[in-house]
C-alpha cells in the first residue's frame, strides 16, 4: 500500500492511500474506504483485458461510500490507448463522472486528476452544506 500527503493550502491537506487493484488486495479496500471523501481509479487505457476488473473496482468502491470519484485514463501518450470517452462507454460511467486523460509519469497530468477529484469533493460538501442551510 502507498501513502502520500499533499499540502494544498494553509488549511487543506490531502492524504492519499493507494492500493493495488488485484483481487488479492481487496481486503484492504473496505478499511481504506472508512472516512474516504473521494477516490481515483486509474485505468490502463492500453489494456482492454483490464477493463472488466476496473469496472469491478469502481462498483466495489461505489458500494462502500457515496463519495465523488474520477477515473484516470492512464497511458494516453501511447498510440494504442483507448480514448477517454470510449472508456466511459465500456466502463458504463454516468455522464457526471469525470474521466480524465492521464499519463501517470507526468506530474502535471496526475496533479490535474487529483485537482478534479478535489473540486468534486468540494462541490459535494458545498451541496451538503447548502442542503442544511
Amino acid at each position: 500500500m502507498d501513502f502520500g500527503r499533499i499540502t494544498v493550502g494553509d488549511d487543506l491537506v490531502l492524504y492519499l492511500f493507494g492500493t493495488p487493484g488485484q483481487r488479492r488486495f481487496d481486503f484492504m479496500w473496505d478499511i481504506l474506504s472508512q472516512g474516504m471523501l473521494g477516490f481515483v481509479v486509474m485505468v490502463d487505457s492500453t489494456k482492454p483485458e483490464t477493463f472488466r476488473e476496473a469496472k469491478r473496482i469502481l462498483e466495489t468502491f461505489e458500494s462502500y461510500a457515496s463519495t465523488p470519484y474520477v477515473v484516470a485514463a492512464n497511458k494516453q501518450d501511447m498510440e494504442d490507448a483507448w480514448e477517454p470517452e470510449d472508456l466511459r462507454i465500456i466502463l458504463r460511467l454516468k455522464p457526471e463522472v469525470k474521466i480524465l486523460p492521464c499519463v501517470a509519469t507526468d506530474k502535471e497530468s496526475v496533479k490535474n486528476a487529483l485537482l478534479e477529484l478535489l473540486y468534486s469533493i468540494l462541490d459535494q460538501l458545498d451541496q451538503e452544506n447548502g442542503d442544511k442551510s
